[in-house]
Order: C-alpha cells, then structure tokens, then sequence
C-alpha cells in the first residue's frame, strides 16, 4: 500500500513510512488492527435500525482525547492485527447476520486496507452501505479519495476554538478541519435519507457532543451548521459524556454535563429551527455498562 509508505491520511499528515516499521502520531503500524467487531444497537435510530449496524472498531486514531471513552485501543493500540481477507470475512459475517450496514469506526489510519478488503467481499457478491463513523478530524482529499466507503456520515463537531481542541485532543486544527469535512459531506453526502424501515441509506448526521464546561463550543457549532448547511441537517444531541481516561485527573473535564449546559445547547439548537435529528435526555451519561468502550471486551460480539 503505497499510501502507508509516506502517510498523510489524516489532518497530522505526518508522512510517516508505516511500511517500514515507523509510526506517526497516531501509532498505526501497516499491518491492518481492529478490536472489536458485531451488531451495534446504541447508535442513532436510522443507523442501528432493527437489526443492529455492522460495527468494526479499529485500533488507532488521530486525535488525543483526553476524554476517550475507547482509549484502550485508540490511544492504547489494543487489538488484533488482521488480513484484509479476514477483515473481508468480518464484513460478510456483519451482512449475514443481517446487519443494516458496514459502520467503519475511526477507520482513518486504515482506509487504503478497508478498501481492499470491501473489494474482496463486494467480490462474493456482499455488499451493504458504508458508515463512516469520525471524530470530524478527517481530510476533504482523504475524503475524496475514499468517497466509495461513505455512504452514510456520522460525524463529530466537537470544538469550535483552537485552544479547547488543543487542550481536549491535542488538534489545535481541529475547529477547521472538521467544519471544512462536514462542508464536504453535506455537498457530497446529502441530508440523510432512509429507506421505508426508516434505515438510512445516504446522507450526513452530525452529532454534537456537549462537554463540560464548553457548552458555549457546542452554541457556537450549531451556528456555524444552521449557517453552512441549513436548517435541513440532522444533529444527534449528545448528554453523555463521562469522564474516561486522562480525563479522571484532569480539573474540568473530570465530571458530567450540568443540566442547565445541556439546555442551553439545546434551546439554541430550537431557536435555530435544527429540528431534524435526535436528543439525548439529560443525565444519560454512560455508566460501567458496555456502552462505555473502555469497559466493552475484545472480539466478536453485539454493543447495545
């Protein structure tokens, strides 16, 4: 894979040659690693649907979340290093179970192999929708390049100024980077549009993460996507954040979202007439179910 060889998939572009054993910010090495993999049911309604969503969590990711609630294998590299073939196989098996698509999670640092690998199942006659599911730290170019493994995006708009990335995810870029990849997927991915199951099929959901002490971030991104994309957008609302990781020690992020934070963001998001999506009921912050990645085992299995 050539494009591991000098690495600029992600917004880091770190040119790091992967091939030959070097890794960059991220950690991924060439070799293909995913942690876990099955039916997920805790994703918003169009994309787990009746079924479950196909969901392949991968090891690695570009961005530093002090936060992360799946930093065992995003910051800490755990998981399995796989074929493409036997990814390929994974693939089949989502489908065959009758998962409503292929949910590619952080699948950033792997899109040259996952492509190879949809290639091999598309070529057994398997074929399902892609979701990609990101942070929002993602290069438009990457984008372009791989548009065949999105049908669907579900992306973050987490910050909106460069010193709360910075602090939170190491991303000082972050603000721009993921306002120009959501730009990008509402031009070529659409609004959503779901089949007559109410699945999604196509299009954009941009979820918004609330984070403690910057409901003031999460007002002004609403701005900014009622401004870019109109008051068509689907947001999913997001109350759940729960402390994890380098988060527990650290003041300020080491709690829950107060109420009235939720409310503020929320009351915004109707002013603004944002009425497509969903909101989580306050007070919904993840606990030690398996819902929390740092508590969800390796493997094979369901989420939700």
């Amino acid at each position: 894979m050539k494009e591991l060889s000098n690495c600029s998939l992600c917004p880091r572009q770190c040119g790091a040659n992967r091939l030959s054993g070097r890794s960059g910010f991220c950690g991924a090495g060439a070799a293909l690693k995913v942690f876990r993999w099955g039916a997920h049911f805790g994703e918003e309604p169009p994309i787990s649907g009746t079924r479950g969503s196909g969901a392949v969590f991968f090891s690695h990711c570009p961005m530093g979340c002090l936060y992360c609630q799946n930093h065992p294998w995003t910051a800490g590299g755990a998981g399995e290093e796989i074929s493409t073939e036997r990814l390929a196989e994974i693939f089949v098996r989502l489908a065959g179970q009758g998962c409503h698509n292929w949910n590619l999670v952080t699948p950033e640092p792997w899109l040259p192999l996952i492509r190879a690998a949809a290639e091999i199942a598309r070529g057994r006659g398997v074929s399902l929708p892609f979701v990609c599911n990101t942070s929002g730290y993602a290069r438009v170019e990457t984008a372009e390049r791989y548009r065949d493994l999105t049908d669907v995006a579900l992306v973050d708009l987490r910050y909106a100024s460069a010193r709360c990335a910075a602090e939170a995810s190491r991303a000082p870029d972050y603000p721009q980077v993921a306002r120009s990849y959501v730009s990008w997927c509402w031009e070529n991915i659409g609004p959503l549009l779901t089949d007559e199951r109410g699945v999604a099929v196509r299009g954009t959901i941009v979820r918004i993460l609330v984070l403690p002490g910057h409901a003031d971030e999460a007002v002004e991104n609403l701005r900014w996507l009622r401004n870019a994309c109109g008051a068509d957008v689907t947001v999913s609302m997001m109350s759940q954040y729960t402390p994890a990781h380098l988060a527990l020690t650290t003041p300020g992020w080491d709690r829950t979202i107060l109420k009235e934070e939720f409310e503020r963001v929320t009351d915004e998001a109707a002013r603004l007439g944002l009425e497509e999506g969903w909101t989580q009921p306050w007070g919904t912050a993840t606990g030690d179910d398996e819902l929390l990645g740092s508590n969800m085992p390796a493997g094979e299995g369901t989420v939700g």
